[in-house]
């Protein structure tokens, strides 16, 4: 059964390439130009996988991702921009984009992309249903099969990266793990060498489950080469 691809861009020429280069690859593909329709069709449709631009008309993109995100639609995102804006990236991602493409792009990376994102998706529901424990850590709780998280009994609201970020720690905990290893197990991409965006998701998490984060007692920071998740 062929994989069914959402593409939202208000560009009638990307949309076509996209399109064409798509069906041709074996995959169904519906497209809206406006981010109102696109994000009405992604929380009502079953799709395995969205093509959302970042600047459209009636809801721009990062709005679309940030919505579906609150509304527990999981659905992988491959976020595409004209603007060469690392700001805009970061942004993209830590809304729950799983990953970006600059304008212009050739079709067969964005086909690339697909299947890599598509493989790694498999492989995690496959890890998850395999997964039947809770890990326990002082106060906080994580639920890999639920992909959900508690501190003190209160559910926490975690990005699906934020998630997936807490949850490597968590596996690995005692274990100092430099940016990069973070970097490539949790994004699993090449982010240019950029490793900022997991001190952006580290600082998140910090706000979430820690008392003091001027002073961390769950995820401490080891100057010059990375993080560690502590044992309690």
């Amino acid at each position: 059964m062929s994989k069914r691809i959402l593409v939202v861009d208000d560009e009638p020429s990307i949309v076509t390439l996209l399109k064409f280069n798509l069906e041709k690859n074996g995959f169904e593909v519906m497209t809206a130009d406006n981010g109102i329709d696109g994000y009405t069709m992604a929380a009502e449709g079953t799709f395995d996988f969205i093509i959302l631009d970042l600047m459209l008309p009636g809801m721009d993109g990062m709005d679309v991702c940030k919505q579906l995100r609150q509304d527990k639609i999981s659905t992988p995102i491959l976020m595409l921009t004209a603007k060469d804006d690392e700001l805009d990236k970061i942004l993209g991602l830590e809304l729950g984009a799983d990953d970006y493409l600059t304008k212009p792009f050739s079709p067969r990376e964005v086909i690339a992309r697909i299947k890599a994102i598509l493989r790694r998706t498999k492989t995690e529901n496959e890890t998850q249903v395999k997964t039947d424990h809770v890990i326990h850590i002082g106060f906080l709780d994580i639920f890999p099969e639920q992909y959900e998280a508690t501190y003190k009994g209160e559910k926490l609201d975690l990005t699906p990266k934020e998630f997936e970020l807490l949850l490597y720690l968590a596996n690995h905990a005692g274990k100092v793990l430099s940016r990069d290893q973070l970097l490539d197990a949790v994004w699993n991409f090449d982010f240019a060498g950029d490793t900022r965006i997991v001190d952006v998701h580290i600082s998140h998490l910090r706000e979430k489950i820690e008392e003091d984060t001027k002073q961390p007692k769950y995820i401490k920071t080891v100057r010059g080469f990375g993080y560690k998740m502590e044992v309690m």
